[in-house]
Protein backbone atom coordinates (compact mmCIF):
# COMPACT_ATOMS: atom_id res chain seq x y z
CA UNK A 1 0.00 0.00 0.00
CA UNK A 2 1.37 3.37 -0.95
CA UNK A 3 0.42 6.61 0.74
CA UNK A 4 -0.18 9.62 -1.46
CA UNK A 5 -0.69 13.29 -0.69
CA UNK A 6 -4.48 13.02 -0.47
CA UNK A 7 -4.17 10.14 2.02
CA UNK A 8 -1.84 12.20 4.20
CA UNK A 9 -4.33 15.08 4.15
CA UNK A 10 -7.16 12.69 5.03
CA UNK A 11 -5.19 11.18 7.94
CA UNK A 12 -4.34 14.67 9.20
CA UNK A 13 -8.01 15.64 9.02
CA UNK A 14 -9.07 12.53 10.94
CA UNK A 15 -6.37 13.17 13.56
CA UNK A 16 -7.35 16.84 13.65
CA UNK A 17 -3.75 17.85 13.06
CA UNK A 18 -2.84 20.84 10.94
CA UNK A 19 -0.23 19.83 8.36
CA UNK A 20 1.39 22.46 6.17
CA UNK A 21 1.75 21.57 2.45
CA UNK A 22 5.54 21.20 2.68
CA UNK A 23 5.17 18.97 5.74
CA UNK A 24 2.63 16.82 3.90
CA UNK A 25 5.13 16.09 1.14
CA UNK A 26 7.68 14.92 3.72
CA UNK A 27 5.06 12.82 5.51
CA UNK A 28 4.26 10.94 2.29
CA UNK A 29 7.81 9.59 2.19
CA UNK A 30 7.97 8.87 5.91
CA UNK A 31 4.66 7.00 6.00
CA UNK A 32 5.63 4.95 2.95
CA UNK A 33 8.90 3.94 4.66
CA UNK A 34 6.97 2.89 7.77
CA UNK A 35 4.56 0.81 5.70
CA UNK A 36 7.46 -0.85 3.86
CA UNK A 37 8.97 -1.81 7.21
CA UNK A 38 5.64 -3.27 8.37
CA UNK A 39 5.42 -5.28 5.13
CA UNK A 40 8.89 -6.69 5.87
CA UNK A 41 7.66 -7.81 9.29
CA UNK A 42 4.69 -9.50 7.64
CA UNK A 43 7.10 -11.73 5.69
CA UNK A 44 8.57 -13.27 8.86
CA UNK A 45 7.60 -16.84 9.73
CA UNK A 46 6.02 -16.69 13.18
CA UNK A 47 4.57 -20.19 13.34
CA UNK A 48 5.16 -21.73 16.74
CA UNK A 49 5.77 -18.38 18.42
CA UNK A 50 3.27 -17.54 21.13
CA UNK A 51 1.73 -14.06 21.14
CA UNK A 52 3.15 -11.84 23.87
CA UNK A 53 2.55 -8.47 25.42
CA UNK A 54 6.01 -8.07 26.92
CA UNK A 55 9.49 -9.40 26.27
CA UNK A 56 9.60 -10.54 29.88
CA UNK A 57 7.16 -13.31 30.77
CA UNK A 58 4.89 -12.16 33.55
CA UNK A 59 1.77 -13.35 35.25
CA UNK A 60 -0.81 -11.25 36.97
CA UNK A 61 -0.65 -11.67 40.76
CA UNK A 62 -3.95 -13.06 41.94
CA UNK A 63 -5.63 -12.76 45.30
CA UNK A 64 -8.25 -14.94 46.85
CA UNK A 65 -11.84 -13.90 46.24
CA UNK A 66 -12.97 -13.39 49.82
CA UNK A 67 -15.97 -11.37 50.98
CA UNK A 68 -14.63 -8.72 53.35
CA UNK A 69 -17.80 -6.73 54.05
CA UNK A 70 -21.30 -7.70 55.02
CA UNK A 71 -24.31 -6.99 52.82
CA UNK A 72 -25.09 -3.36 53.59
CA UNK A 73 -27.27 -2.64 50.56
CA UNK A 74 -30.11 -1.33 52.73
CA UNK A 75 -27.82 1.27 54.30
CA UNK A 76 -26.58 2.32 50.88
CA UNK A 77 -30.09 2.53 49.41
CA UNK A 78 -31.17 4.64 52.40
CA UNK A 79 -29.13 7.49 50.86
CA UNK A 80 -30.96 7.25 47.53
CA UNK A 81 -33.72 9.76 46.76
CA UNK A 82 -35.83 6.91 45.34
CA UNK A 83 -35.25 3.15 45.64
CA UNK A 84 -37.37 0.16 44.67
CA UNK A 85 -36.86 -3.60 44.89
CA UNK A 86 -33.28 -3.19 46.12
CA UNK A 87 -32.18 -0.85 43.27
CA UNK A 88 -31.72 2.87 42.73
CA UNK A 89 -34.55 4.43 40.72
CA UNK A 90 -33.40 6.89 38.07
CA UNK A 91 -35.28 8.86 35.41
CA UNK A 92 -35.78 7.17 32.04
CA UNK A 93 -33.14 8.39 29.57
CA UNK A 94 -34.05 6.33 26.47
CA UNK A 95 -37.17 7.09 24.50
Amino acid sequence: MLVDLSTVRHIAKLARVRVEPEQAEALVGELNKILEWVEQLDQLDTTGIAPMTSVVERSQPLREDIVTEEDNSEAILANAPVAAHGFFVVPKVVE
